[in-house]
């Protein structure tokens, strides 16, 4: 079937900010007295708040307080945005002016927040690319539940399986693959696990490389 949407991740597919959400959880746990490492967070990457929850709980202990260290990782990463801002990640300007160049539909599918998503991507001047944005405040439940994905094919008209999906952690390839998208791994902070790379159809080491493996599809 002939591709015609993209559907893009937010935080380390566009945006160098996943480096930002480690380090931020790691400090809020230890201003509650745990030891978060840098695995551990990497683990939580794009989970929806109860499996990220059941799973910080299960790595840390019972007893961890989720919400409150969420609050203020929250709270940390804000701070630190409004002084340094966000970066964008090689080969978006590239890949977003090609895409509209040859008529694609194009979505965000983020497990941010709707205004942190507005704010990210209006900062960095590519708000205005995107025909839908659907963020994780706006579904039943999150990634790795395919709903996200769902949604964005809808939203732009067309069947999952017209839609590739483009992502960075494992929560969010799958949750592309539970959906029927064509999930595209590129990796951010890690180079994924055996189930991901898997589960992928193409891996790309840039976005830039999307485009490749666009031309080789249509």
């Amino acid at each position: 079937m002939e591709m015609k949407g993209v559907i893009f991740d937010m935080d380390g597919l566009m945006l160098d900010t996943e480096k930002l959400y480690n380090r931020f959880w790691r400090e809020a746990a230890a201003e509650f007295g745990y030891t978060m490492t840098y695995e551990h967070a990497l683990v939580i990457r794009s989970m929806n708040p109860v499996i990220c929850s059941a799973t910080l709980k299960q790595l840390l202990g019972k007893d961890f307080p989720y919400e409150e260290a969420k609050s203020l990782r929250r709270k940390l990463m804000k701070e630190y945005v409004k002084i340094h801002g966000v970066e964008k990640k090689k080969g978006l300007d590239e890949l977003l002016q090609y895409l509209k160049e040859n008529k694609f539909k194009i979505a965000v599918a983020t497990s941010s927040n709707r205004s942190r998503t507005e704010w990210y991507l209006t900062s960095v001047g590519i708000w205005d690319y995107f025909d839908k944005i659907i963020c994780g405040d706006m579904v039943p439940k999150g990634k790795p539940e395919p709903d996200i994905y769902l949604i964005a094919a809808k939203q732009l008209g067309l069947f999952p399986s017209e839609c590739i999906a483009l992502e960075d952690a494992p929560a969010g390839i799958l949750s592309a693959h539970r959906a029927g998208c064509h999930p595209v791994f590129v990796p951010d902070l890690d180079e994924g696990d055996i189930t991901t790379r898997e589960t992928a159809e193409y891996i790309a080491e840039s976005l830039s490389e999307v485009i490749d493996f666009i031309k080789k599809e249509g």
